[in-house]
């Protein structure tokens, strides 16, 4: 029958309600009514997480509030799998389950995929029983806090950073909850919870206080005695008594957690359930073609069971076995899953209508996609909203129209192109959500649909359908650029360090020594010949670390000469390259240029082409971009942003703006394909504008290349894309205003050289996603400008990372997932050689595999045919070089293999990986290495970095990361790495930043500029150290060992301490002694006193190089207390009074205060 949208009623247990004519979008609008008329739970399930993703933005956009929609995903990893879930999500499941079995969600929708409808998960009691909550007030005694957290998995570490992590430090817990996206800190009074605080995993500072906290399971599975006896007894069961030699039995056995684990499930426990269970009063709502997917789904978890199966009995002599258990104890089968649905009440909604009709009962509704009004990607939006407005004028009066836009900025942006189309439509009304609707009538409002659909009474058209582009919503959480300048970098065993003084030793180990009665702690270094060094920690700010750079590295001689000299030649040519840099610098800073200006109109019509919402840290680079080439200075700035976050965004603005003022803008690529990805682009973006775009690389035909020349050297070409060769002397521009250089790091020396005779009065832009280091260092010391974004795009989701051994079953795997959604694979091998044995091995593991090959030496027709090829869709697997490390997108392939990963650098396996994941769907990354060489640890390193570095965001860390490996690099010229190699990574930079400061205060002559940093020495016979049971954790104590001593003002002291006390408890006295030593010492180097010592029966200060600013002065204070202070004969002054240790840091804070009044 035929139904108006808002009559669907719930039916009856058992029963289910077809309902046909939903079009996309609809069904978003019919479960926010049923959930509105529904009292208990609905469970919507979506085809895939994309789909679950839209539908809680409908909800919540409709005015649904956030407290009663509960999103339920599935496991992110292919049945069978040998990897794990991704932490943050088994998280958020551990949180849902955990809220349904508590009874904490009540009434609301519950938003799930058909994957994870089909799996099975533990009894609610587990939940029930393994989720507690904490109040201030209340009590937990740490060691039954400790006991819940091993039984329920959390990982007990010294510093909390993620989720399920947990730390004990005196009387003080921080825990980071499952699920939670904050971390809290309880500060226990014996077994009272005192205060429960918020922190920030990144800085570790307390934030906002809270009433209480719930925690949760980490795992689904618990590894308690009784659980791991559990699994060993059905484990054999299972599969047999042989396989209690399978490794993975024994590794479980011992209570460690393997990869992959989660398929191991039902061992864990005696009996598995269904989501249905978790639910009250439930309706399930099936979304149009569910059925499709459920088939597919259970299909694809037969052919990995078979293959798993397959495998294992052809493996039976391997230890390293992984077994598969059988479907239905982890997976709901199609008889399973009618029986379960043959008790509940379902409706599922349709897309079509069907003639069969087979349901309980089945309802048509009338509707239909609302159609699209836009023509092309044109200039002016004026035919599209003319289109609107015909559409809108013949609507039926009683017809309700919705103009949904899908964020903020869209909505202003549909709200002011409206206003001049719509006089004759009446008024259009803004409202906030469903609830506000006015019938009858035009309502604009923010409802992110792809596209709109129309009904009898409803009427409801999208910005896509307008516009054929949409703005997204912006990114809700904006990670600070700034947490990527504040590293802290802490010091491991046989670390190479320089000490100021000494030069280049090896750290050894951080050493508590008995010096006269009082305890100390010194940093170990040992030197040539094994002499060693014992550093007391508050001076530990005269060392710095060499960096990770592999080779041999010469260790000094303690004592020896050839340090300082080292370190004067080393000086003297450093400050002859920053007098260069600086010069170049303030030339530019002073070479007046034109102010280049767009005419607001036609800037404005540029940036809406632009379909996304500008996240924070895009706008502001681009805002810092149009300002320099608006200041009439010129410009030479670098754009840091991740791989993927928008950096051409901002090129494309720097060039329209260029271009539209009468200049010639030159957009230089390290590769032809970046070049004719960057064409295409530029191409799309700037059409209807009179801009002539022209694109010289190898694969432009002489005929072209020689028409584009002419066009340049005439001014009738604007922009130019190419590769180094538009840098070459035979192209002559007429009027070039603007260069933009895309990863820079890819250019050698040759061409930077070229680049840099260029820039005089021409503005300079560059991109890069992984700054080289000597790029990052001039940016640092405050010669080049710098914008950093670091806000990913909305709903990229980070790339999760592998590494091990190539394995033909993970990656066959692998393979088959990417395809099953639809997808495609990048496979790189570092050397064209290996193409070969690579391809075989790929044809070998799944024969029908379509494979294209592409590698550098390969003609540019040919490679070029190869690419477009693998664009359009016509092989599953691009088996390439390096080649692709640059200028490939294409979001439909979301699967890298690596090939021998530890033959590739750090930059370029991070430039590699942001090939994959530019879509919204989850990327997968596989590192492999052969297991019959071993890895150097610098490859080692390398891995593991690229590991650790999924997180978003993560380029300019890697730049850091990169200093360590490789070494500061040359800063103007090669020349420059002898010196890093010489002095070390940070000495090095310190040498520079203060040579730039140097020259730029034009006060090199000054006899404090000329010398070395040194350190007050400060022994006043007290307990200075960090104690263990109060920084357990000795690289955090390191870390704040070198933070404490570098610590230049009061006001930094303040924050310094209130953060110890916040992280780590009430200070202890060595910890008090030790924060008032460096208070000494910054007033000590005020006065520029060299030691003060401080003993039972007084004081003794000596003055750097035995002056005094003031010695009048001086003399008068030893006048006025003649009898207790006087001058020795070796220049000492010398205070005489009986000083009890308790008294001796406030005597000597008084003296040094003293002293300082006098300059």
């Amino acid at each position: 029958m035929n139904l108006s949208w808002h009559d669907l009623k719930l039916p009856e247990a058992g029963k289910t309600i077809t309902v046909e004519g939903v079009s996309p979008g609809l069904d978003g609008l019919l479960l926010y009514d049923l959930a509105s008329r529904h009292h208990g739970q609905l469970v919507h399930i979506s085809v895939n997480d994309a789909a679950m993703v839209e539908t809680e933005s409908s909800l919540l956009a409709l005015g649904m509030p956030a407290e009663q929609i509960l999103r339920f995903p599935a496991w992110d990893c292919l049945p069978y799998d040998r990897v794990s879930p991704s932490s943050a999500l088994i998280g958020q499941r551990i949180k849902a389950l955990s809220m349904l079995a508590s009874g904490q969600f009540g009434h609301g929708v519950i938003l799930t995929t058909m994957n994870a409808w089909l799996q099975k998960h533990p009894k609610p009691d587990y939940f029930t029983t393994g989720s507690i909550e904490l109040t201030a007030g209340g009590h937990v005694g740490q060691t039954a806090f400790t006991t819940y957290a091993e039984a329920n998995a959390y990982q007990r570490t010294n510093t909390v950073r993620e989720p399920g992590e947990y730390a004990v430090r005196g009387g003080i817990i921080d825990v980071f909850p499952p699920g939670g996206t904050v971390a809290v800190r309880l500060d226990l009074f014996g077994d009272e919870i005192e205060t429960i605080k918020t922190f920030d995993p990144e800085t570790q500072r307390s934030g906002d206080l809270v009433s209480h906290v719930r925690l949760y399971p980490v795992s689904e599975i618990p590894m308690d005695a009784d659980s791991i006896s559990r699994f060993r007894r059905n484990y054999i069961d299972s599969f047999g008594g042989t396989a209690s030699r399978d490794m993975l039995y024994q590794v479980i056995s011992t209570g460690r957690r393997v990869t992959g684990i989660e398929h191991y499930l039902p061992l864990f426990h005696d009996e598995l359930t269904h989501l249905s269970e978790y639910c009250e009063n439930i309706c399930v709502v099936q979304a149009d073609e569910t059925a499709v997917v459920r088939q597919n789904r259970l299909e694809q978890i037969q052919d990995f069971y078979t293959a798993r199966s397959d495998y294992a009995e052809a493996e039976t002599n391997s230890d390293d076995v992984f077994r598969p258990l059988p479907i239905d104890a982890l997976y709901l089968t199609d008889k399973t899953h009618a029986a379960m649905q043959a008790n509940q009440p379902v409706i599922q909604f349709m897309a079509f209508v069907s003639d069969i009709k087979n349901a309980s009962e089945h309802i048509v509704i009338k509707s239909k996609k609302s159609p699209l009004l836009y023509q092309n990607q044109s200039a002016n939006d004026d035919h599209d909203l003319a289109e609107l407005r015909k559409l809108l004028d013949h609507r039926e009066k009683s017809q309700t129209a919705i103009l949904a836009a899908s964020s903020r900025g869209g909505l202003e942006r549909l709200s002011s192109r409206l206003e001049q189309y719509m006089s004759s439509t009446g008024d259009v009304h803004v409202i906030a959500n469903w609830n506000d609707l006015v019938s009858g009538a035009i309502n604009l409002m923010v409802w992110p649909l792809e596209h709109g659909f129309i009904m009898p009474e409803l009427f409801v058209i999208t910005e896509q359908d307008i516009f054929g582009r949409r703005l997204h919503r912006p990114q809700g959480k904006r990670r600070r650029a700034e947490h990527f300048l504040s590293e802290v970098s802490s010091l491991n065993e046989g670390d190479l360090v320089v000490h100021v003084d000494h030069g280049v030793g090896r750290y050894e180990s951080l050493e508590t020594l008995n010096i006269l009665g009082a305890d100390h702690d010194c940093v170990l270094l040992v030197y040539a010949g094994g002499d060693k060094l014992y550093l007391p920690v508050e001076n530990i700010d005269l060392l710095s670390r060499y960096g990770r750079e592999g080779g041999e590295v010469a260790i000094d001689k303690l004592g020896g000469a050839a340090w300082q000299a080292k370190k004067a030649r080393i000086k003297k040519r450093i400050k002859d390259i920053a007098a260069q840099l600086i010069k170049v610098a303030a030339l530019r800073k002073v070479s007046q240029t034109e102010q280049f200006y767009a005419e607001p109109a036609s800037y404005n019509e540029f940036c809406q082409r632009f379909p996304y919402a500008e996240t924070e840290d895009q706008q502001d680079a681009i805002d810092e971009t149009l300002n320099d080439m608006r200041s009439g200075r010129v410009m030479d700035r670098l754009i840091c942003g991740d791989v993927g976050f928008g950096k051409t965004e901002v090129a494309m603005r720097a060039a329209f703006v260029a271009a539209m003022a009468g200049y010639q803008v030159a957009v230089v690529t390290p590769t032809t394909l970046l070049a004719r990805q960057h064409g295409k682009v530029f191409t799309e973006r700037f059409n209807g504008f009179g801009i002539d775009i022209g694109v010289l690389s190898r694969m432009t035909t002489t005929k072209q290349a020689n028409q584009i020349k002419e066009g340049l050297a005439s001014g009738d070409v604007q922009i130019a894309i190419g590769t180094h060769a538009l840098l070459s002397k035979q192209i002559a521009f007429n009027n070039l205003g603007l260069i933009i250089v895309d990863e820079e790091q890819h250019f050698g020396v040759t061409q930077k050289e070229r680049l840099k005779t260029l820039r005089g009065d021409i503005h300079v832009l560059t991109l890069t996603a992984t700054p080289i280091p000597r790029t990052l260092q001039m940016a640092l010391s405050g010669v080049r400008d710098m914008s950093i974004i670091a806000t990913p795009p909305v709903d990229r989701l980070s790339i999760r990372t592998s590494v091990g051994p190539w394995d033909h079953v993970v990656l066959a795997e692998a393979i088959k997932r990417e395809r099953h959604r639809g997808g495609q694979i990048f496979c790189v091998s570092p050397r064209i050689e290996f193409l070969g044995r690579t391809y075989d091995r790929l044809q070998n593991m799944i024969p029908d595999l379509r494979i294209i090959t592409a590698h550098g030496q390969m003609p540019a027709a040919e490679l070029d045919d190869a690419m477009t090829r693998f664009a359009d869709g016509e092989a599953d697997v691009l088996l390439a070089t390096n080649i692709i490390e640059s200028g490939i997108d294409i979001p439909s392939a979301n699967t890298m293999i690596i090939h021998r990963a530890d033959m590739f650098g750090l930059s370029q396996l991070y430039q590699l990986r942001g090939r994959i994941g530019r879509g919204k769907q989850r990327a997968y990354a596989y590192l492999t290495t052969d297991p019959a060489r071993m890895l150097t640890p610098q490859s080692r390193r390398r891995l593991e970095v690229m590991q650790t570095l999924d997180a978003l965001g993560a380029g300019f860390t890697l730049a850091s990361y990169d200093l360590d490996i490789r070494g500061a690099g040359n800063l103007l010229g090669d020349e420059q790495s002898g010196h890093v190699r010489e002095v070390g990574v940070e000495l090095y930079q310190a040498m520079l930043d203060d040579a730039v400061k140097e020259v730029k205060s034009g006060d090199g002559n000054s006899e404090e500029s000329q010398q070395d940093k040194w350190s007050p020495a400060i022994n006043l016979g007290a307990s200075i150290l960090i104690p263990d049971a109060y920084v357990p954790d000795l690289s955090v104590r390191l870390s704040l060992y070198r933070r404490i001593a570098a610590l230049e003002h009061i006001n930094e002291h303040d924050e310094l301490v209130a953060e110890l006390v916040d992280r780590f408890g009430t200070l202890p006295q060595e910890v008090q002694n030790l924060i008032d030593t460096i208070l000494i010492k910054i007033r000590c180097r005020i006065a520029q006193i060299e030691k003060l010592d401080a003993g039972p029966k007084g004081m003794s200060v000596t003055f750097r190089n035995n002056r005094f600013a003031n010695p009048e002065a001086l003399i008068g204070l030893i006048n006025k207390k003649s009898g207790i202070m006087q001058v020795t004969g070796d220049q000492k002054v010398v205070v005489r009074q009986t000083l009890p240790q308790s008294k001796r840091v406030n005597a000597a804070r008084k003296l040094v205060d003293e002293i300082v009044a006098l300059l």
